[in-house]
């Protein structure tokens, strides 16, 4: 249905609304118990951890989405390239990855590390990771100091999407708590911009990057 301009615009306008009451729902679902703190992760896009820090743990589960109607009484996924049950879908495989890219053990190979990852993430995506956690600089520590990390993540909201293929980022803040032989230190919260595509009917991450960096 061709649309003039004007309806163009109050489409769009309606459309993201719609989508800043539904991450605030879906936010406001998740931190009924969580305390987050968070720290980086080992990849090459991001600062390897180091000492303790604050931890906060999710629920494990998201809630379903609910198709969220206008003004009209149009449900605004008529005009998105994804369905409400895809939303949910990739909000879980973002809090999935969270946590499995963010807990490891200098006792986990790169093997392991790569095999926990891949259902969760795109080939090219998982190449970039695994590079990180073998890299001397991380690896070496991370043994030496017999570093354990126990993380998760909390969505904080979305940040864009896109069709061809359909894409969603969220900013998600990475929880972590990391024990190791050396004193415990603590270090600010970070958010990430998580980049997720769909694909034969799974969601899969296809880039992770500090969310003051990109994937605008």
């Amino acid at each position: 249905m061709d649309l003039t301009p004007g309806r163009q615009r109050l489409v769009f306008v309606v459309i993201v609304i719609a989508l800043v009451g539904l991450t605030s729902y879906l936010i406001e679902s998740r931190h009924s118990g969580a305390a987050p703190a968070a720290a980086p992760s080992p990849s090459a896009s991001t600062p390897s951890p180091a000492g303790t820090q604050g931890s906060g743990i999710p629920p494990s589960s998201v809630p379903a989405v609910t198709p969220v109607p206008t003004a009209s009484g149009a449900e605004i996924y008529q005009w998105l390239p994804f369905t409400a049950a895809d939303l949910s879908a990739a909000a879980q495989t973002t809090l999935t990855f969270a946590k499995d890219y963010s807990t490891w053990s200098y006792t986990e190979s790169v093997t392991d590390y790569a095999a926990k990852l891949s259902p969760l993430v795109t080939p090219h995506e998982l190449a970039i990771l695994t590079s990180g956690y073998s890299t001397a600089g991380v690896a070496g520590p991370r043994v030496q100091d017999k570093q354990v990390s126990t993380g998760s993540g909390t969505i904080n909201s979305i940040r864009s999407f896109g069709a061809g293929p359909v894409s969603i980022t969220f900013v998600v803040t990475l929880n972590q708590q990391v024990t190791s032989t050396q004193p415990a230190t603590t270090a600010p919260p970070q958010k990430y911009a998580v980049t997720l595509v769909s694909s034969g009917g799974a969601w899969q991450v296809s880039d992770l990057e500090l969310s003051q960096l990109g994937n605008t």
